[in-house]
């Protein structure tokens, strides 16, 4: 369905020669309409949040392939970067799992709480920067999809409406990777899986960060539907076969 098609149907008569104006000046569809379908789930969206995208799903898709060989009956979860709420929402709609979820910006925290309500999971979200936030807590799984476009980056147009904040990162998009393996490595368990989305350029940037602070760890680059290197794996375990 075009986007056209998508005004025509979802928004109100009267608003939708207002709504195709936005449309033509870039402004996303999504948040024209309030919502996007992300992994079978409604996930309520604006300008404070970045888009679900089609990339992301397929990062849950894979994490939860993983997560069922680490055999494990609950499991603990970090997501860093939240959102919308997307991923927590879907994982924990899909598995048996407690999960925390945070994010430095106060008003992503309280849409994901409402798209947490409205998908009727339970899940902790928490406002904080990721450099301030400190948890004696041990998780079997962090996942993140943090910003990592370089600053050099040629995006698109509609991009420009998405909080900048969630895209861009300094150290050729790898800062936010940088940042969490750092921060996280002591609070992982024996048994463990951390899942990147990733730029398509920066996986053996990723490799090296996870050489320096989970040397013994294994790892897996995966491609994106178009072929693209967008997922990082890592656990203690082989798992990736």
């Amino acid at each position: 369905m075009t986007d056209l098609e998508l005004i025509e149907k979802y928004v109100p008569k009267d608003k939708q020669e207002e709504a195709k104006k936005k449309l033509a000046n870039d402004y996303p569809v999504q948040y024209i309409i309030g919502n996007v379908e992300f992994y079978n789930t409604i996930i309520n969206v604006n300008e404070n949040v970045l888009i679900p995208r089609f990339e992301t799903e397929y990062l849950v898709e894979k994490t939860l392939k993983y997560l069922n060989k680490l055999n494990k009956d609950t499991l603990d979860i970090l997501e860093i970067g939240c959102g919308s709420g997307c991923i927590s929402i879907t994982l924990k709609k899909n598995i048996n799992a407690l999960i925390t979820a945070i994010d430095i910006n106060n008003n992503a925290i309280e849409l994901a709480k409402k798209n947490a309500i409205l998908n009727n999971v339970d899940i902790n979200f928490i406002c904080e920067d990721i450099h301030k936030y400190k948890t004696t807590n041990l998780f079997d799984v962090i996942i993140s999809n943090p910003p990592y476009v370089p600053f050099n980056s040629k995006v698109d147009k509609k991009v420009k409406y998405e909080p900048q904040n969630a895209i861009y990162a300094y150290e050729n998009g790898t800062y936010f990777y940088r940042i969490i393996l750092e921060k996280l490595v002591n609070n992982l368990k024996k048994d463990y899986l951390i899942a990147f989305e990733i730029g398509d350029k920066e996986g053996i940037l990723i490799k090296e960060l996870v050489n320096k602070y989970l040397p013994n760890s294994y790892t897996l680059l995966e491609k994106d539907y178009n072929n693209y290197e967008r997922y990082f794996f890592i656990s203690n375990k082989n798992i990736f076969n």
